[in-house]
């Protein structure tokens, strides 16, 4: 059976890494077969809300989105053809860590990209 370890926290709280709380829980006489996340790990990801649509000048699939990122204005050029003004989304700003990709400064097609819808 898997159990969620924020669950397990939510009845208490100890000052253990998750690691260690498996461990202590396997010495106390509930087995822990196994420790592990659920995904990968990431950061940098915020949560933004795309104040503009444009279509990009240079690309028929292509939007040019103006997100408001915590009062933060930025420019994304968007694939996402459900992109739409007042759409909540997740966006990786500059310098975010994903799975096996890095968000950087780049130029799609002469628009500057601030991020990733």
């Amino acid at each position: 059976m898997n159990i969620p370890e924020k669950w397990l926290r939510s009845f208490c709280n100890p000052s253990l890494t998750g690691a260690e709380l498996a461990e202590r829980l396997t010495m106390a006489g509930v087995e822990v077969e196994a420790y592990e996340p659920v995904g990968p790990q990431f950061s940098g990801v915020v949560l933004a809300q795309i104040l503009e649509v444009a279509r990009h000048p240079n690309a028929d699939k292509l939007t040019v989105c103006t997100v408001d990122a915590g009062g933060e204005r930025l420019q994304v050029v968007c694939g996402a053809p459900n992109a739409r003004k007042g759409m909540k989304a997740p966006l990786a700003k500059l310098g975010a860590s994903l799975p096996h990709l890095g968000v950087q400064r780049a130029t799609l097609l002469g628009v500057q990209n601030e991020g990733m819808l």
